[in-house]
């Protein structure tokens, strides 16, 4: 275990570290109830859409690439990545709505931040609804900034373009990248 899952939260019951086998069907569990607000803006599409599939959740444990925020022992968050042109590229950050609002999907992507430092990765990048709240405007906030056409890179508009294949364009999306130190 990475000595660094051992350090507490500003809440001592609170800490991140790599996700476990059994882990992966709470992972599933947090992205499904993390769906149920997209309802209220009229996203049913998105609160509909299947969590990823046990195999591919395991692929990412298996290669060092889940992370989770576990509070009481248990998974309530969790931030799932890819290497993407040179660059850590967040596949997924989900927080459990009960665990919202306390800055757990903040603390998973600081740990990634200085993770893919640490790998020598120049970069974080992700891809995000444009006009959910809790999606690129949250993302601004934490140092991300909306990519222009131009600076989209092969990596980033292939992801793009698997999510239009998967039908997630029905909505504005944008990629989004911070630089690393």
């Amino acid at each position: 275990m990475d000595a660094r899952d051992q350090r507490p939260a500003s809440d001592p019951a609170v800490r991140i570290r790599q996700a476990r086998p059994e882990d992966l069907p709470l992972l599933q569990d947090i992205e499904r109830a993390a769906g149920e607000p997209f309802r209220a803006l009229g996203m049913d599409a998105v609160a509909d859409d299947d969590p990823p599939p046990l195999e591919d959740l395991e692929g990412y444990r298996a290669a060092g690439r889940a992370r989770v925020t576990e509070q009481g022992g248990r998974p309530v968050a969790y931030l799932i990545w890819d290497e993407v042109d040179g660059a850590a590229h967040i596949e997924q950050v989900s927080v459990h709505p009960a665990a919202a609002r306390r800055g757990l999907g903040r603390g998973l992507i600081e740990d990634l931040a200085e993770r893919a430092a640490e790998r020598g990765l120049g970069a974080l990048t992700l891809t995000t609804y444009a006009d959910v709240p809790w999606n690129a405007p949250y993302y601004a906030r934490l140092g991300f900034r909306a990519l222009r056409d131009a600076e989209v890179t092969g990596g980033l508009r292939a992801i793009r373009c698997a999510e239009t294949a998967h039908g997630l364009d029905h909505w504005p999306r944008v990629c989004m990248r911070r630089e690393l130190p």
